[in-house]
């Protein structure tokens, strides 16, 4: 299968720390294509950023999806997509736009979470992202679960580095996630964490979750389902409407999966 995993912020290095855990994380025959936001910022902390990046996530989407070319070298076909930012920005939506599965590494790993504990902790890189954060975990019905949302409350270094500036730190929020907050589970959240959690294995007393390793993982499992595109319900595409100035790609994305306007029943 071919997994298109996407960088919602414009870190380049960030994508690469994307890129290792999902190469460690696939299996053999899984071949993976790792993209980067064209437009957005650096990391993304609050909702309004996350906005941002779904506009991003969405127009790669439609270069694979959609189906301007869809036999274009460049933009060859996907069986599922992995947006590989924690809060999963622009998720639900995005369910959508494409033929094809669209997992969020935060829905992995909180379902990665549920199935190996009770309560769950997440390990956040700053104390601004939190409220986003706790957000998603109640949209996804799993705030009952929510042992706590720890957090780095210092300023950070560079995004790419955060592992290295904060190991201790993120090492020791874990553990009192564990003995303090009673949570069964750790989940390390973010990409710029992805890799950490096999680094940090056994020096913390519960399952650790990494949410690149569960969105790939995930991923391939929900492909060898092999449900099937969503038709109806509250996922079907986007009903026929006029639109403007859409990217050539998303216009194109948009009308290929368009149905008819339901009729009126008055």
């Amino acid at each position: 299968m071919k997994l298109l995993v996407i960088n919602p912020n414009i870190s380049d290095d960030v994508t690469a720390l994307i890129e290792s855990e999902a190469l460690r994380s696939a299996a053999p025959k899984t071949e993976l294509v790792v993209r980067t936001a064209g437009h957005g910022v650096e990391y993304i902390e609050t909702r309004f950023e996350a906005l941002i990046a779904a506009g991003a996530v969405a127009e790669i989407i439609a270069e694979y999806t959609g189906r301007v070319d869809s036999s274009a070298v460049d933009c060859p076909p996907i069986d599922c997509v992995v947006v590989a930012a924690f809060g999963d920005p622009g998720m639900p939506a995005l369910k959508e736009l494409a033929d094809v599965p669209v997992i969020g590494i935060t829905e992995a790993a909180l379902c990665a979470a549920a199935l190996q504990g009770h309560r769950f902790s997440i390990i956040a890189i700053s104390d601004r992202i939190r409220p986003w954060y706790l957000d998603c975990v109640e949209r996804f019905g799993l705030g009952g679960r929510l042992a706590s949302i720890r957090s780095i409350n210092e300023s950070l270094n560079a995004i790419g580095s955060v592992q290295q500036d904060f190991r201790e730190t993120l090492l020791a929020l874990s553990r009192q996630a564990v003995t303090e907050d009673g949570a069964d589970v750790v989940i390390l959240a973010g990409a710029p964490l992805a890799g950490l959690a096999r680094e940090l294995q056994g020096q913390i007393p519960v399952p650790v979750v990494d949410g690149i390793s569960a969105g790939i993982r995930m991923a391939e499992a929900v492909v060898g389902l092999q449900s099937g595109p969503h038709r109806a319900g509250a996922f079907a595409p986007p009903p026929m409407k006029a639109r403007r100035g859409l990217s050539e790609n998303l216009d194109a994305a948009l009308a290929s999966g368009q149905t008819a306007p339901a009729a009126s029943t008055n």
